[in-house]
């Protein structure tokens, strides 16, 4: 491996500043001056929001547009708050980033982005099935996948104790370079399972929760994917009683009996504590408990590695969350807006706002995989290096409820449908009285 590249503060603006000539959708005049306004996600990560603001910045003087960006935050689910506001009131910000089913919900008050999506698949290769389930309907887009806040929940796990405990070297099995796919091939639901009864005998049980907020409902979900799971299909139909379900059920009746004691009542904080508290072996998680940890509990990020999920019969899912631009079509400037949103995703904008968040922000697109970034970023030095989907993972992208039908599917999604079925395990409910329970619930959900 070539020796990696130092990056500083200074660079990554540099890049971020970069190709500030590149070619746009429409073709320049009088209206793409004027004012424009964005309401951005406030960024945990320090100095994130500068990097996106000096981008645009860079845009709004090369294109002599007076932009402003408010930096909102999730908390409370504040910027979901002021997107429906503004979708009720039909006013407000021209740009609006949005999550997952947010699209969906707003899409009657959206400005179709086809363009953009062309102009940015022709560069950069084409989005995957999920970014087109969330944001494509009646054959248009209707908003353009974002790095900035897209993320997964990847395995997080601690390489001494998984060692340890379970006999497992995830240095070994992903390292932090291109590996053969064989070498990765043991990591399956079986060694999985072993090791969760490994770890939870040892006193360390891996941080998985099954309670209705979103970490869980993700985390939950790949498992479903993962042996073929649907409760609902693509066509809206109720395939809860079925092989693959009742297969998944018998083996997640096994694995719920070595999950933490509170595993119910868990919330998106709790995965978080139990790794930085040195009481879990492995979560499920962005780098963001590990950025803590580096900051409170140094030892313990220095002894933590990100990996993929492991491969189920029907393959190996990682756990998604999300983000778009969608430009208002109430919006008073929606040619700038969408000139500046093909910029925003454009490779150089995308790598230096990677650097600037250590990693954290996920390129929807899979060719900007690349970034040295990743390699860097430590310690340990290559720990989340496998964060980002890499070819030899053979691994695809998830969001629980894909593929039903998306009316459908945020409803189980926001009930945490998938998680509860499984703490109706956890509670000691057998398999088929799990199955009538969900049935009933999903009834509810596709009259």
């Amino acid at each position: 491996m070539s020796k990696p590249r130092r990056v500083t503060r200074r660079s990554a603006l540099k890049i971020g500043a970069a190709a500030t000539a590149l070619p746009l959708v429409h073709i320049r005049t009088a209206g793409a001056a004027g004012k424009l306004a964005l309401g951005l996600w406030d960024h945990w990560v320090p100095g994130a929001n500068d990097v996106m603001k000096k981008q645009v910045d860079t845009w709004a003087a090369a294109n002599k547009v007076d932009v402003s960006v408010d930096f909102i935050t999730s908390s409370g689910n504040k910027i979901l708050i002021t997107a429906a506001a503004e979708h009720q009131a039909g006013s407000g910000h021209d740009v609006m980033q949005m999550y997952n089913w947010d699209i969906g919900n707003f899409s009657n008050k959206l400005e179709p982005v086809d363009d953009v999506i062309k102009a940015l698949s022709s560069q950069y290769g084409g989005y995957g099935a999920i970014s087109e389930y969330l944001a494509k309907s009646e054959g248009k887009w209707w908003a353009v996948p974002s790095s900035t806040g897209t993320l997964n929940l990847t395995n997080c796990g601690r390489i001494s104790l998984l060692k340890k405990h379970a006999g497992i070297d995830i240095k070994e099995m992903f390292p932090a370079g291109p590996t053969d796919p064989k070498t990765s091939a043991s990591w399956n639901y079986d060694t999985f399972l072993t090791a969760a009864e490994a770890c939870h005998k040892a006193g360390v049980p891996f941080g998985l929760g099954l309670g209705t907020t979103t970490d869980s409902v993700n985390n939950v979900g790949v498992i479903y994917s993962a042996f073929g799971a649907e409760l609902v299909n693509a066509k809206g139909e109720i395939t809860i009683d079925s092989a693959n379900v009742r297969q998944m059920l018998e083996y997640c009746q096994k694995l719920v009996k070595f999950l933490p004691s509170d595993t119910v009542s868990y919330d998106d904080a709790s995965n978080n504590r139990a790794l930085i508290s040195g009481k879990s072996a492995l979560i499920m998680n962005p780098p963001s408990a590990w950025a803590v940890a580096k900051r409170d509990a140094p030892d313990i990020a220095a002894d933590t590695w990100h990996f993929p999920c492991p491969v189920g019969p029907k393959g190996r899912f990682i756990p998604y969350n999300y983000s778009f631009y969608g430009t208002w079509s109430f919006g008073k400037n929606k040619t700038a807006a969408k000139e500046l949103t093909q910029y925003l995703q454009s490779r150089p904008q995308v790598e230096a706002r990677c650097i600037a968040s250590a990693g954290y922000d996920i390129p929807p697109l899979t060719s900007m995989s690349d970034f040295k970034v990743w390699e860097e970023v430590g310690p340990p030095l290559g720990t989340v290096y496998n964060y980002p989907l890499r070819p030899w993972h053979n691994a695809q992208p998830n969001i629980t409820a894909y593929p039903a039908p998306r009316d459908i599917a945020v409803q189980m999604y926001n009930r945490g449908t998938h998680a509860t079925l499984l703490a109706k395990l956890h509670s000691g409910s057998t398999i088929p009285q799990a199955i009538a329970w969900a049935k009933n619930e999903l009834e509810g959900f596709t009259r």
